[in-house]
């Protein structure tokens, strides 16, 4: 009997993953689900998955469908280091230049499942490439999972949680030095998040591309300008 795997994700990034699995695995079947509307657990019952990843979702699980099903989500820390919301940005304004992507199982409470696998990630470039560069990463892990059916294991380390960011953190008119300026654009420089701005009277500026020549200690970046 073919088994049945789902990936779960709204970023357009994880569709060459999911392509790529589906002709590697030809004797599984591969389900993409891309909409939070389709992800219901009358839906996942028709298909009786046995295992769903997730590289990406903004959304809460519903207990009825990780009670039911195993889900494997991917978390962009080291757990049970960086448990919680915005975890790259989170990284980038504590200075870290590295981290792990660790795949947990969902349950109960944020980011505090077992965990099947940990690997290495980098941190330089924009929001975009890192998440990029993430899912090649977060592709063979699913392989892995997939070709040795491995056991997770409890989380150990001191708990620490991040907060999710909330837009008007991206403001950097506060900010006074470059080197951080950077981390701000580029953390923020993606799909689906507030760009870095700074808001002067009835103008706000938003700042994406950023090159940082540290030789000559002064940023480049492109500037989108338009009325509050």
């Amino acid at each position: 009997m073919k088994k049945n795997f789902i990936i779960l994700s709204e970023k357009k990034w994880h569709k060459e993953l999911f392509y790529r699995l589906q002709r590697e695995f030809i004797n599984c079947n591969w389900v993409l689900i891309d909409e939070k509307s389709n992800f219901k657990f009358s839906e996942l019952d028709n298909i009786k998955p046995d295992k769903i990843f997730i590289p990406h979702w903004s959304y809460i699980i519903p207990d009825e469908i990780f009670n039911n099903f195993e889900c494997i989500v991917f978390h962009m820390t080291d757990l049970p280091f960086g448990r919680g919301g915005s975890p790259l940005q989170n990284l980038i304004v504590r200075g870290f230049k590295s981290t792990k992507i660790s795949a947990i199982k969902v349950q109960s409470g944020i980011d505090s499942g077992d965990v099947y696998l940990k690997r290495d990630l980098n941190l330089e470039g924009s929001a975009k490439e890192i998440f990029e560069k993430s899912a090649s990463i977060i592709e063979d892990m699913i392989r892995e999972i997939v070709l040795t059916n491995c056991t997770p294991s409890p989380q150990i380390g001191h708990v620490v949680e991040f907060k999710r960011r909330r837009p008007e953190d991206s403001d950097i008119a506060n900010l006074s030095e470059l080197d951080k300026i950077y981390d701000y654009i580029r953390m923020l420089d993606c799909e689906g998040y507030p760009n870095a701005f700074i808001e002067f009277s009835n103008l706000r500026f938003e700042f994406t591309d950023a090159i940082f020549d540290t030789n000559n200690n002064f940023i480049t970046a492109n500037v989108r300008i338009s009325k509050k």
